[in-house]
């Protein structure tokens, strides 16, 4: 019996249509391929090795997840060549023959400037912007600038390794805000969330006002992929400011949005907010530049981001003359690779999706609204931590993302990259059938 789930824009993706042909003797599905003559620039099926090429997501994957032949889909980058804009400036930058310090020029100010126009008409001032070379150093130094230890920082999980160790490494208390599942999306618990904020949630008989003084948001937010809508952020904001508490708002996910969703920065929401964050962004993910380590830090208010200087001196190194080159020619030039690469995403979202609903119903994917990383609820396999872990890495040889590292409510889940060639998210996904029914079968 043969059944076509979806078709694809050929204008937009590789396939014309996605066929599923059921085998009755052993119930294994394979998918049928039509290809079209395309009109797009980039070919994101093309499957290029990164092996031998000092790559941290293949290069260490065998050692890290004690396997050989592991199929990498952990860490946060993607599997495609960049935009041909992008790597003629690092090129043109190269050509040069003398990479000693940089520091950031106008054009470079002028790019997240016009970025953040453009995408979510934010006016941000040039003065406003600290370039960092990556988000998690910045996280390390906000929380070092604007908290004293003992104080309480609060993030929601499950969420982001870092986070966590930005915070405790830094002398201060993780108070967690942790997310609700219901009906397959994830949601905040305000009345938690305004407690928080209110009273301290140190033992003892008489309650004592909170020493929270900021909130690390991770907006789209990574793992579950929600995108907050303004409705949400505005309560943060509101709850968070009406306490003199400052939000860090992490943004590095904001232009990887699915149909449907759109990013709303967390500052671009109210002045009052706008004075009361710092806000994080960098196309390391959604231009696939996170090797070349290039960071945008946004604060608005003069003394926040005087402390925020202070407070990474002597700590935190200048952005690479690379770096600043591949982040201007990503924010000026890069749209139309952006553009295939969300259409591209969005089909592999599609296959995976179909693909666990047909063939593996006992793993339910929580439908990202952005990022291109994907929950995996595996708790319909009523195996412990340990155990799925196992399963994954040993039967399935996937190297995937424990969710129970990403604090309380990562338990029974699993983090899937699929910035990936549609060749290899079909390789993972027989393995993980395949892997699934040995549990049925045993």
């Amino acid at each position: 019996m043969q059944l076509v789930e979806h078709k694809r824009n050929p204008a937009c993706g590789a396939y014309e249509s996605l066929q599923f042909v059921q085998n009755s003797g052993n119930n294994f599905l394979k998918i049928k391929d039509v290809k079209v003559k395309m009109s797009n620039q980039y070919d994101f099926d093309k499957v290029i090795s990164r092996k031998d090429t000092d790559c941290a997501k293949w290069g260490v994957a065998d050692g890290l997840f004690g396997e050989k032949d592991i199929l990498p889909m952990w860490v946060a980058d993607m599997d495609f060549p960049i935009a041909k804009e992008i790597t003629a400036a690092i090129k043109k930058r190269a050509d040069h023959e003398i990479y000693g310090y940089a520091v950031p020029g106008s054009s470079a100010f002028e790019a997240v400037v016009t970025r953040m126009k453009k995408k979510y008409r934010w006016e941000v001032k040039p003065e406003w912007i600290v370039f960092t070379p990556g988000i998690v150093p910045a996280l390390y130094v906000a929380v070092k600038a604007f908290t004293h230890p003992g104080d309480e920082v609060v993030i929601q999980s499950p969420v982001y390794r870092p986070f966590w160790s930005a915070v405790k490494d830094n002398g201060c208390q993780v108070v967690n805000n942790q997310l609700k599942l219901i009906d397959d999306r994830y949601e905040i618990d305000f009345k938690d969330f305004e407690n928080i904020f209110q009273f301290s949630r140190n033992p003892g008989l008489v309650p004592v006002s909170s020493r929270a003084k900021m909130m690390i948001l991770c907006s789209p937010h990574n793992p579950v992929g929600r995108v907050w809508n303004a409705d949400e952020l505005s309560k943060m904001g509101e709850i968070v400011t009406r306490n003199n508490g400052i939000i860090v708002s992490d943004e590095i996910h904001a232009e990887i949005c699915f149909k449907g969703s759109k990013h709303i920065p967390f500052a671009s929401i109210s002045t009052e907010f706008e004075q009361r964050s710092i806000t994080c962004v960098s196309p390391s993910k959604s231009f696939n530049l996170a090797g070349l380590g290039a960071s945008a830090v946004i604060i608005p208010d003069s003394e926040l981001r005087k402390n925020f200087n202070r407070a990474k001196t002597g700590i935190v190194p200048m952005v690479n003359c690379f770096g600043l080159s591949a982040l201007e020619a990503a924010y000026n030039h890069g749209d139309a690779w952006l553009q295939e690469c969300l259409e591209y995403l969005h089909g592999n979202l599609n296959f995976i999706m179909k693909f666990c609903e047909k063939q593996i119903p006992k793993i339910r994917i929580i439908k990202p609204e952005g990022t291109y990383l994907v929950w995996l609820d595996c708790r319909d396999l009523g195996m412990d931590k340990m155990s799925l872990r196992e399963l994954m890495r040993k039967k399935a040889r996937l190297g995937l993302e424990d969710g129970f590292t990403f604090g309380p409510g990562g338990e029974g889940f699993q983090r899937m990259n699929i910035a990936c060639s549609r060749s290899m998210l079909e390789e993972a996904m027989t393995r993980l059938e395949a892997a699934v029914n040995s549990i049925d079968s045993s």
